[in-house]
């Protein structure tokens, strides 16, 4: 490819440069990043779904909302047409979506009927499960009343009617503010450990099967890379301002140049 010479540089647009430059910064930050790859899908039944938005800027007090713990859900039994489930807010939530024609049911800590989605989409929570109470509080520090009993017989309170239920589950996240030992300090992806919720669709019963991982935040840029974007930036802007100041030099020597005719070319050939 020839050199660019001075007149090309000339045409170069000053916007074009410019947003060049910023684009280096952007590529230059993007060189880190990159989200953890999720588990192993069967269609789209199951997914880790990662809002962008956390519930609060403290991850002690909201860990789900921090970026270095995700949960994947890996397999989901029984294999119900129609049965959906999601992870939200990193490890935080999972949401069911029940189209099975079913009644499908979440069952608590003690292994108690916990939450169940009838097959017209009413959403129904057992007001005698104490998991009713412990997924109120993200570290399940609240107080179960005397009255919720694993072995009472469920007394069913309607949530919603949307075939939806969402809920938060201990089992999916780390139970401690405190990250685990064998992680803390740690960059690299690393498995914290398999978990299991178990449900029922109809009479058939099976889990809902995922893994929760530590997955170091990688969407920042090292300091390195930072300071690598900012000088191309900033030579980015130096060119452009050494192209400006040459084509305005050699405007000013056209024009007083022999008859003021200056170079002789069209009048749109320096336009930026």
């Amino acid at each position: 490819m020839a050199a660019l010479g001075g007149g090309h540089l000339r045409r170069l647009p000053l916007a074009l440069i410019v947003s060049l430059s910023i684009a280096a910064i952007v590529v230059a930050g993007a060189g880190g990043a990159g989200a953890p790859a999720g588990a192993s899908q069967s269609g789209a039944r199951y997914s880790a779904v990662q809002p962008p938005v956390a519930e609060t800027g403290n991850p002690i007090e909201d860990q789900g909302s921090n970026y270095d713990y995700r949960s994947y859900i890996t397999s989901v039994t029984p294999d119900a047409s129609g049965l959906s489930l999601q992870v939200l807010e990193f490890a935080d939530r999972l949401l069911l979506t029940n189209h099975t024609g079913k009644t499908v049911t979440i069952y608590g800590y003690d292994g108690e009927p916990y939450a169940r989605v009838l097959a017209n989409g009413t959403a129904e929570q057992n007001e005698r499960s104490p998991a009713t109470y412990l997924n109120t509080n993200f570290y399940g520090q609240v107080s179960v009343p005397p009255y919720a009993d694993a072995g009472a017989a469920p007394h069913w309170q309607v949530i919603d009617r949307t075939g939806q239920f969402e809920w938060h589950d201990h089992r999916i996240h780390w139970m401690s503010p405190v990250a685990p030992a064998w992680v803390k300090g740690s960059s690299r992806r690393t498995l914290i450990f398999d978990w299991h919720v178990p449900i029922a669709v109809g009479a058939q019963k099976g889990y809902i099967s995922g893994q929760l991982f530590w997955t170091p935040e990688t969407s920042k840029a090292s300091p390195a890379v930072i300071v690598l974007g900012v000088a191309i930036a900033l030579l980015g802007l130096a060119f452009a301002l050494f192209v400006r100041r040459r084509r305005t030099r050699a405007a000013a020597g056209a024009a007083s140049g022999p008859g003021g005719g200056g170079r002789g070319g069209g009048a749109g050939d320096d336009a930026w």
